[in-house]
């Protein structure tokens, strides 16, 4: 038996990169979640049988939003500590621990993640590109990744000092004003994009064009929040429209 270490909550947080890996609809994330959680269970419990049974219960149903869920694991690897220690802390308290940490931290990242900073990212990169950039792909990746990212890997750190309560206080007071950044940053963004496409050249563009563009925007604000059709099926389907335009 020890206790955690900075190494620990790496390996934690590199194998939380798979966290979806083996996602099914019985259990959702659960087996990702052991699986990542593996590390930490080895550090604290010595005897095999034992170490094998905690990992059989952290198998069980979860679910919360993929990048925020690294929060999660370090506060129950933090429970997980305690429990080692005898400190009064059983599997009903991080079974319930994981469902309000799991709901909470689902709300707030889809909001900050899928919601916020993917349209955000995206419109950086469209607004590069109508600037003549050759680096708008990159912008976008960079943009969402070097969030996205940042917080997979700080993340585990942050819940495993902070324990059960990671989700709320400062830490979440400062994500939830990142998403407003972003949100009104995005709206800033998308003024500019729909000015490059309307106006090209000091020209503006027909009307019949704008008309067109317009139908786009407010079918693209009617289905954004849909969870069909999904991005990838969105790609294949702007890639066949793109095709036959320039064939046409």
């Amino acid at each position: 038996m020890g206790v955690l270490r900075a190494r620990d909550l790496m390996r934690m947080a590199l194998r939380a990169e798979l966290l979806q890996a083996t996602w099914n609809y019985e259990r959702q994330q659960g087996l990702g979640w052991a699986w990542a959680l593996a590390p930490a269970l080895k550090r604290l419990i010595a005897g095999d049988d034992e170490r094998r049974g905690r990992l059989a219960e952290h198998t069980a149903f979860f679910n919360t939003q993929p990048t925020l869920a690294s929060v999660a694991l370090g506060a129950v690897a933090r429970l997980e500590e305690e429990r080692a220690t005898g400190a009064g802390v059983d599997a009903a308290t991080i079974a319930r621990v994981k469902v309000v940490l799991g709901s909470s931290l689902a709300a707030l990242g889809d909001r900050l993640f899928w919601f916020t900073l993917r349209p955000f990212a995206a419109c950086l990169g469209i607004a590069l590109g109508l600037l003549g950039s050759p680096w708008g792909a990159a912008a976008m990746w960079v943009c969402y990744n070097a969030l996205h990212q940042g917080v997979r890997f700080l993340g585990v750190a942050w819940g495993y000092r902070e324990g059960p309560t990671a989700a709320g206080g400062a830490r979440r007071v400062t994500l939830e004003r990142l998403t407003w950044v972003l949100c009104l940053g995005g709206a800033v963004l998308v003024g500019v994009v729909l000015a490059g496409l309307m106006v090209t050249a000091g020209m503006p563009r027909p009307l019949s064009h704008q008309v067109r563009l317009a139908a786009g925007l407010a079918l693209g604000l009617l289905t954004a929040q849909r969870v069909r059709p999904s991005p990838t099926e969105w790609a294949f389907l702007l890639l066949g429209f793109s095709l036959l335009w320039v064939w046409r």
